[in-house]
């Protein structure tokens, strides 16, 4: 087993197929190894199937955001350019056809948690989080959500497409029944996870085409 922690060192290692099978929490990663055919999904988690990017605002916002259009000339806080919620928000800008530095502008910073900063103390208008703790804090504290992204499943398992057929299934069939047995149960609660569900081709699709991979 190996860990890879930067992204670009894992998208390399997918290219020349280097891991038979692989656990990868950013989506696009996993999707662009799918979409080149040298991977093929098996699961996905439980719980981690409808990611969606929230955007933050003021609750006594002037002028209130409504739509993404509203956003015109103002400022976006997203985090780190290259994880899975700032390429949602971009994929949410695009389908509005508003481009990032000339309809309005983006800045980042590298966590989640820190993104309300930014909106509380007026650094930009709203502010992109998928987090739905950092979500919940700031409605929490009388901020307001107002706008919301279609969801994608992220954490995925994905396998090779040199492994044998039989072999793909059986590593789906352990997934999907891990959490039926007791000595399963007790390997998930350590890693925090309930379970794998079986993924869905189709909507792996609408993903790969929604975030222009």
């Amino acid at each position: 087993m190996v860990v890879v922690s930067a992204y670009n060192d894992l998208r390399e290692g997918l290219e020349r197929q280097e891991y038979d099978l692989s656990f990868i929490h950013p989506a696009h990663v996993a999707l662009a190894a799918i979409k080149s055919g040298k991977y093929r999904s098996v699961a996905w988690t439980t719980g981690y199937t409808d990611y969606s990017v929230m955007l933050l605002a003021p609750k006594e916002q002037q002028p209130s955001v409504a739509t993404l259009a509203d956003l015109r000339g103002r400022t976006i806080v997203s985090p780190d350019p290259d994880s899975i919620t700032a390429w949602m928000l971009r994929a949410m800008l695009k389908e509005q056809k508003l481009k990032p530095g000339d309809d309005l502008k983006i800045i980042t910073t590298r966590y989640q948690d820190a993104v309300p900063f930014y909106v509380q103390h007026g650094f930009a208008t709203v502010g992109a989080t998928a987090a739905k703790s950092v979500a919940k804090e700031w409605t929490d504290k009388g901020g307001k959500v107002v706008l919301t992204s279609r969801p994608l499943p992220i954490k995925q398992w994905i396998v090779s497409s040199k492994l044998p057929a039989e072999e793909v299934e059986r590593i789906r069939e352990v997934l999907l029944g891990v959490a039926q047995s007791d000595a399963g149960k007790h390997a998930l609660s350590v890693l925090g996870y309930k379970g794998f569900v079986a993924t869905d081709h189709d909507d792996e699709l609408k993903a790969i085409a929604w975030l222009g991979l």
